[in-house]
Formats: C-alpha cells, structure tokens, sequence
C-alpha cells in the first residue's frame, strides 16, 4: 500500500537569502559548538580532477540531527569570464527522516564559513583584534573576510592589496559601506609593517608576502589548500613559528597546508581551531598564524545554522532565485 506521507518540498535558496540566514557572528559561534559536538562525523573530502582542468569537490559531513554534502566545482578557466570560478551547492537533510530541507548556495557557504571560521580564530588568538587589517586578495574571501572582521571585531582601518587595481578599489569601497576607513595599498608588504590583523586570501599561485610582522600580529592565510600552492614565504612561516605560534584549523593541515608544508614546519605537531577552544589557551605572544585550508565540517556548521534560522523565519520569508557569486573562494 502506497504511503500517504507527503515530505515537505525543500527548498531552494540564492546566494543572497543564504548569506541572509548566516550572520557571521552566529556562524563563529556555531563553528565552535561544532567544534565541541561529539556527534559530528567529517569524512575526509573528495577531489576529483575534471578533463579540462577543473575540479569537482565533494565534501559530506553529520551530527546527530542534520546531515549535507557540499558538491562544488573549481574552474580556473572561468576567470575573468562572466562564469564563476567556483560553482554548486549545499544539500541538507534530515537525519531523522531522510528529507531534503534545504540546498544552499556553495560559493555563499563557503565564502561565509572559510571568513566565520577565521573570525573565530582571531577572537581567540588576536592580540590587536581591531586592526588595522591588512587583505591581500581582492575576490570573494577578501569581501567576506572584510566583512566579518568589521562586523565581527570592529575592524575600522582596513587597507586592500590587489594584483586588480579595480578589484582592490571595489573591495575598498564596500568596506566604507560598512562604516570601515578604507583604502588601496599599492605595497602589501610595507604594509605588514603596521598592521596587526592580516589577511591573505588570494588563488594561491604565488607567495605575497615574506615580510615578518608585528611582534603582535594575527595572520590568516587561507587561499592555500593543497601541498603545492603557497602565499607565505617559507621564511616567513619559519618566523612566525620560532617567535610566535601557528594553528591549523583541522588535522587535515597535515597533507594541505602548502605554506607550512613547503617552509619544512610539522604540521603534525601543530595545534587545531579545536585545541585552542578546547585546552588552554595559547599565550598572546608573539605573532600568531592561523592556516586554514577548508574543512566540510565548517560548512555542516552552516547547514545547522540556516536550518535553524529558515524554520525560525517561516519559508515564506525567504526569497527563491538566482545570483551570482563572486570568483574566488578555499573549498
């Protein structure tokens, strides 16, 4: 006999209702609680190299009440094109039932989880959290890191250093929308010299930046995510290392973190996101490097979260469509 149930349609979201359901200070704390949550299973991503050069990404992560896999595709090809570089979806389903609740827009969660997951490194690991900030890389992490750092930290001096004049002018500008003092840097690594709070998130196809900084500095790298890609000079990663501390986001570093892997750090030996929530805390000295490479298990905490807040808004407050994403984001 048939069944009579009917499940509930799920719902598809644009970049734009996505980004609305995961406001980046809850998205930290909910990076945390994942952090924290014995249940979560993250199965190592898989990576699947495309005939003409892209890559098609596919990374399932679960708690106990929801579960998602992110399918994306990375096709370098498409710079500079009006096709994204990066492509896809969230899907999230129900443990409990099996039903598809909702697919997010990939390129959103992924841009909002990599910079959420960075915030809350720096809110832990930051001796200078209010900046000034320093963003090398002007694509879609540079929005969303600029983004999170000012509303999550109150960034108010923000300086950009692009290879593209016109997208370091664009990022400057939207980061006086957000109330921040902005401007175009010609010289990224003059800069580190007065910065405490930097950012590098560029494609990763070569080193930005070799300049030792502040003796009080926060650095994330995140545009780096395979053995053979790089933004900081193994020198710099060496400094860091002897006079301060680095923290990989997961144990999954260990094969992915390029610019550690490349300066002969063990990135083994090194403490996650997850020991510096979870055990004492790092002393604040010396400048601080956090790697991030991209972990499903940050956009499992995106999942629960927008679930969370559609059941809470009701899905007729959510709008249906299309948009756009920006070019560059770490899987």
């Amino acid at each position: 006999m048939p069944s009579s149930h009917r499940p509930e349609p799920s719902r598809t979201l644009d970049a734009a209702a996505t980004a609305a359901l995961l406001p980046w200070t809850a998205l930290a704390d909910e990076i945390a609680a994942v952090l924290r949550d014995a249940s979560v299973l993250v199965p190592a991503r898989s990576v699947l190299p495309l005939p003409l050069g892209g890559t098609l990404f596919v990374m399932p992560a679960t708690d106990s009440r929801v579960a998602m896999t992110k399918l994306i595709t990375l096709t370098p090809a498409n710079a500079g094109t009006p096709r994204p570089t990066i492509q896809g979806d969230v899907v999230v389903f129900d443990v409990a039932t099996g039903e598809r609740r909702l697919v997010l827009d990939g390129p959103t969660i992924t841009a909002r989880r990599t910079a959420a997951a960075s915030l809350l490194a720096a809110r832990h690991l930051a001796q200078e959290p209010q900046g000034p900030l320093l963003v090398v890389g002007a694509g879609v992490q540079g929005f969303a890191h600029v983004e999170a750092f000012v509303q999550g930290l109150g960034v108010r001096d923000v300086r950009v250093a692009s290879r593209s004049a016109a997208s370091a002018e664009a990022l400057a500008q939207h980061a006086r929308t957000l109330g921040a003092k902005a401007r175009v840097v010609a010289d990224a690594e003059a800069e580190v010299r007065h910065c405490p709070l930097i950012v590098t998130c560029t494609p990763a196809h070569s080193v930005v930046l070799g300049t030792p900084p502040l003796a009080d500095a926060f650095v994330a790298a995140v545009g780096a995510y395979t053995p053979t890609m790089a933004e900081l000079s193994p020198a710099l990663c060496r400094h860091i290392a002897q006079q301060g501390h680095i923290v990989v986001d997961t144990p999954d570093a260990r094969h992915e973190a390029g610019d550690l892997l490349q300066a002969g750090i063990d990135v083994a030996d090194l403490p996650t996101l997850g020991d510096v929530l979870q055990g004492p805390r790092i002393q604040r000295t010396g400048p601080v490097l956090f790697k991030s490479c991209g972990w499903a298990g940050w956009d499992l905490a995106a999942a629960r979260l927008a679930v969370r807040a559609h059941d809470h808004a009701g899905a007729a407050a959510v709008t249906v469509g299309t948009a756009e994403p920006r070019q560059w984001a770490t899987p």
